[in-house]
């Protein structure tokens, strides 16, 4: 049935009625109303807008369902006014349509402007919808009858508060439906339960959900799919049903495992629910612990702390079994028409438990000392075969040899010894608190007792020997040599000191100066753990050696020359740069003289070689010249003589003047032969009557060196002069004085400075580079001692 309401507001009165020929009127048409889904035909007639006119008018109208969307949907017949409807309307889509309705004059203009609504009019064309079609969840067996379970949601298209989009839950069938578990759902689409779950009846539950709606008309419905998963909980008990192993241990053995415990379990397998836990009672000395197997579920009894067999052979233990889940019970008594049906359910119960029994068999126990660390006193420095302490110990055994000795396991520094049988403890060495052995006072070493059973056991003990000082160490400085800086005012360096004994035979510290110290060195503080000493102003530069007493607090003292070296720290960081630099040049001293020795020496036995011949001669020469021939014959031979090319040079080459090697092979006799008499006479007299050349293929080799005496000679000139050089400036650096060069603001009496002359050792290196194995042999006897160390 179509109907309609016509409201018309006249904005016009009958006072105004000549005013309205000249003035445009407007209509309001509150409401059409077109009920959604018409099956038509198409097109049918809503309605007709009749106005009341004295002449003749034309419609139009415009809006939603004319040339707006939904387009297409109404027209109006623009001489009539009669309103058609050309195809159906959703009311889901569009609930009102908004129009302009004109009427108009034959000469086009408007003369009434019309506001037309036209209301959708739901019916029941949309059921009940759920949110998702299928639903899946999982839970626990252990859920009692009235959870929760889950809520399912569905909605409507319908219009809001009608009988069109109202709607309510309701189950269609349960898969497999059990006589212990009835489900249910309420008005908000929570589903529960009532009874019991019992996964071994039913590991999952299918079940069908419908929402229909209450339409007038017709109902429309649609239902989703609930599926329920029930997981096994605990609610069979496990049983310990057998037991292997021998049940047997030994004393003093642990990780053991005497005994096997097999469980059966009704519920899932490797579930919380199967998963067997063992529990031990009786066990008071906590020597077992039983672990399940992860594979059979068997428990593993295994012993973790040593069994004593003399403390009993047998021990006696419970051993329950449990589940890692906890245990539930569910059983249905009464089902009720309405409301939750009755049912029994238990969370606790006892855990199944056997009692088994575990023999210890007997071993050979070690001997056991009364006291595993004891404690003694030794004085220091105390006389041999002083009595330190007495040990002692017991074998528990009750059915093997109890004959034992005492020997010493370990003593770091071999001081005592121990009686095999009594177990007294005697020095065998002077003990020495201050022995690397000692620490913190303490001397530590272990007693054994051994049994002769078979095999032989050891029992250990701990000796503490705390060893008393004694005063039996002087004081001693910390470092023998200091630096001290020039200075017009008096300077400081410390002189520390420490003492291996400890109080009070120790620090602080006596310090005490001696010899004749007045005016240049003094002590400032002199007592403490470090001393002041004070340089005065009169010390000059260069090394010094003072002697300082130091002293204990019970007066026992040590005397040291220190040695204290004076420098300018002004133009060095400290004094140390000038030892170093003074090492370095005096080391190339004497390998220069060195070499050039034994490069002389060389060159006088050749010279000696060939006007000798057979017979070997050394040359010597004293301070007035005159030459002693020591011959390896009876008497001195008349036809030996050193030829004169040894001191004669080639012409052909450059060298220095003759009167100038003279003077030079003069110095080097007098620094060579005066340097070194100590130990060159002796070598010279024991090379006089074991070495004599023999080696008829070394005389060759020096016949042909004959040639290059000369080049030698002059070789020889050059390195005594740097020689020369470099002890003077050895010289200098060891015992350096102040050299004024030129005073401040005096710059027309400058001196000039000395130019430094490094020695060039590559001619040498090379000239000793010819020397064959026969030199090496001489070197050897020549060197002198001190280069030998």
């Amino acid at each position: 049935m179509i109907c309609y309401f016509l409201l018309v507001y006249y904005l016009s009165s009958a006072a105004c009625s000549e005013l309205l020929s000249r003035h445009r009127r407007t209509w309001i048409i509150d409401s059409f109303t077109i009920e959604e889904g018409h099956p038509g035909p198409f097109p049918y007639e809503l309605g007709t807008i009749s106005i009341e006119r004295d002449h003749r008018v034309y419609f139009d109208l415009y809006g939603e369902g004319v040339d707006e969307d939904p387009k297409g949907v109404l027209s109006i017949d623009k001489e009539s006014g009669i309103l058609s409807i050309h195809r159906p309307v959703d009311y889901e889509e569009k609930k009102l349509l908004k129009l302009s309705f004109e009427a108009r004059k034959s000469d086009l203009s408007i003369e009434t402007k019309l506001g037309i609504e036209i209301s959708i009019l739901d019916i029941n064309d949309n059921p009940p919808r759920f949110q998702m079609d299928l639903y899946e969840i999982r839970i626990d067996e252990e859920n009692t009858q009235g959870s929760n379970l889950l809520t399912v949601v569905a909605y409507d298209r319908d219009e809001a508060g009608s009988p069109n989009s109202t709607f309510h839950y309701e189950i269609k069938s349960v898969s497999p439906n059990t006589p212990d578990t009835e489900f249910f759902i309420n008005e908000f689409g929570t589903i529960s339960f009532k009874g019991c779950l019992d996964h071994e009846v039913a590991e999952m539950f299918t079940i069908l959900v419908e929402a229909k709606d209450h339409g007038e008309v017709v109902s429309l419905s649609s239902s989703t799919t609930v599926i329920i998963h029930v997981q096994d909980g605990n609610n069979h008990l496990p049983i310990i049903s057998g037991q292997t192993g021998t049940s047997r241990v030994k004393e003093d053995e642990t990780g053991s495992s005497p005994l096997r415990l097999q469980a059966t379990d009704k519920d899932t397998l490797n579930s919380p629910a199967w998963r067997a836990r063992y529990t031990i009672q009786g066990d008071e000395g906590e020597h077992f612990k039983v672990e399940t197997d992860s594979d059979t579920n068997d428990g593993i009894l295994t012993v973790v702390k040593p069994l004593d067999f003399e403390e009993g052979v047998q021990r006696e233990l419970s051993i329950s079994v449990e589940n890692e889940a906890p245990y539930f019970f569910c059983k249905v008594k009464e089902r009720t028409s309405s409301g939750l049906w009755t049912v029994e359910t238990s969370k606790v119960d006892e855990p199944h438990t056997v009692k088994v029994i575990i023999t210890v068999e007997d071993i050979n126990d070690p001997p056991v000392f009364s006291v595993t660390v004891k404690e003694a006193m030794l004085e220091e420095n105390a006389p041999i075969g002083t009595w330190v302490e007495r040990v002692t110990a017991f074998d528990p055994d009750s059915s093997h040899a109890k004959d034992f000795v005492y020997t010493i396991g370990s003593d770091p520094a071999g001081w005592v010894a121990v009686d095999p049988h009594a177990g007294d403890i005697t020095t065998v060495k002077t003990p020495d608190r201050e022995s690397p052995h000692v620490v913190n006072g303490v001397y530590t070493i272990l007693l054994h007792a051994v049994d002769n059973g078979n095999p032989p056991q050891t029992g250990t003990a701990t000796l503490q020997i705390h060893v008393t000082d004694q005063n039996d160490n002087v004081p001693q400085p910390t470092v023998q040599h200091m630096d001290v800086c020039v200075s017009d005012s008096p300077t400081t360096t410390n002189i520390t000191a420490f003492d291996l004994d400890e109080n009070p035979f120790g620090g602080p510290f006596t310090f005490e100066l001696l010899g004749d110290v007045k005016g240049k060195w003094k002590l400032n503080p002199s007592y403490g753990y470090t001393a002041g000493l004070v340089k005065e102003p009169g010390v000059y530069a260069g090394p010094h050696t003072i002697n300082v007493k130091i002293s204990d607090l019970q007066g026992e003292y040590g005397v040291y020359n220190l040695s204290v070296t004076v420098c300018d720290c002004s133009a060095m960081a400290n004094c140390r740069t000038r030892r170093e630099a003074a090492t370095r040049a005096a080391s190339g001293a004497v390998g220069v003289v060195f070499a050039s020795l034994f490069l002389l020496l060389f060159l006088l036995l050749m010279a000696v070689t060939i006007s000798c011949k057979k017979h070997f001669t050394m040359v010597q020469t004293d301070s007035s010249g005159e030459t002693l021939l020591i011959s390896n014959t009876e008497k001195p031979g008349t036809d030996c003589k050193v030829p004169d090319g040894v001191l004669a040079v080639s012409p052909d080459k450059k060298h220095p003047d003759p009167s100038h090697w003279q003077t030079m092979h003069d110095g080097m006799q007098h620094t060579i032969f005066s340097n070194e008499t100590s130990w060159c006479s002796s070598m010279t007299s024991d090379f006089q009557h074991t070495h004599q050349f023999e080696d008829m293929s070394t005389m060759n080799f020096l016949n042909k060196r004959n040639s290059t005496y000369a080049s030698d000679v002059t070789l020889l000139t050059l390195l005594h002069r740097r020689l020369s050089s470099l002890q003077e400036t050895e010289d200098e650096l060891l015992d350096y004085e102040p050299h004024l060069y030129a005073e401040e603001g005096d710059s027309d009496h400058l001196s000039e400075l000395e130019s430094i002359t490094i020695p060039d050792v590559d001619s040498l290196q090379k000239t000793l580079e010819y020397l064959g194995p026969k030199f090496r042999q001489l070197a050897s006897i020549c060197r002198p001692p001190h280069i030998q160390n």
